[in-house]
C-alpha cells in the first residue's frame, strides 16, 4: 500500500519520465584519441627526451548546456610526477559557435585555433599544446582532455598560471566532458 506522498513521488517521476524529451548529453569525441586507449606518437611532445609529433588531437562536441557563452578545453596529466600534475594545453575563450577543433590547433604558429580563443602557457612553458611526455619507464599516465561549456568569456591577466586558469574555467563551467586517453614510455 502506497502513502499519498509515494503516490505523489510516483506521479512525478512518471511526469518526468513522459515528459519533453532531456536536452541533448555534452559529449567530447575525437578522431585521434579515445577512452582508455594509448595516444599515437603524433600526441607525444617533441622535447624533454621525446620525439613526438606534438600534435594536439582533433576534437569535437555536442549538446551545449544552455546558457554556454564559450568553451575551453583543459589537458592535464595527474600522473606527472610534480605534485601537481602537468597542464599539457589550456585553450580557453572558443566562440560558442565552434563545434570542433582540427589536429594542430593547439599550435599558435598554423592558426588553427578559432578567432577570439587564448592559448594559455603549459607546464613546458610555451602556449599552446604540450604532448605526453612521461619520464621514460614511470609507467602509464593518464591524459584527461576536458570540454568545459562556460557561463561567460573568460577575464584573465597576462600570462595567467595554470592553476588560476583551471580555477577560472571550473569557477564558470556549467557542464564538462572528458576523454582519458594514455601514454607510457618503455
Amino acid at each position: 500500500m502506497f502513502t499519498h506522498a509515494k503516490k505523489c513521488s510516483l506521479a512525478v517521476l512518471a511526469a518526468l519520465a513522459c515528459g519533453p524529451a532531456l536536452a541533448e548529453e555534452f559529449t567530447l569525441t575525437s578522431t585521434d584519441i579515445a577512452p582508455g586507449e594509448f595516444m599515437a606518437s603524433a600526441q607525444e611532445f617533441e622535447g624533454f627526451g621525446c620525439a613526438g609529433g606534438n600534435l594536439s588531437p582533433q576534437l569535437s562536441w555536442s549538446g551545449t548546456p544552455q546558457g554556454t557563452r564559450a568553451f575551453a578545453i583543459l589537458a592535464y596529466d595527474p600522473d606527472a610526477p610534480t605534485g601537481s600534475g602537468w597542464w599539457h594545453w589550456q585553450l580557453v575563450n572558443i566562440p560558442v559557435d565552434v563545434r570542433s577543433l582540427p589536429a594542430g590547433a593547439g599550435d599558435p604558429g598554423k592558426q588553427l585555433a578559432p578567432a577570439g580563443s587564448l592559448q594559455i602557457a603549459n607546464d613546458y612553458g610555451s602556449p599552446g599544446f604540450g604532448g605526453a611526455c612521461p619520464p621514460q619507464g614511470h609507467g602509464t599516465h593518464r591524459y584527461q582532455f576536458t570540454l568545459h561549456a562556460l557561463s561567460q568569456t573568460l577575464d584573465l591577466p597576462d600570462n595567467p598560471s595554470g592553476a588560476l586558469v583551471g580555477y577560472m574555467v571550473k569557477a564558470h563551467s556549467l557542464g564538462s566532458s572528458t576523454i582519458e586517453a594514455l601514454y607510457r614510455r618503455d
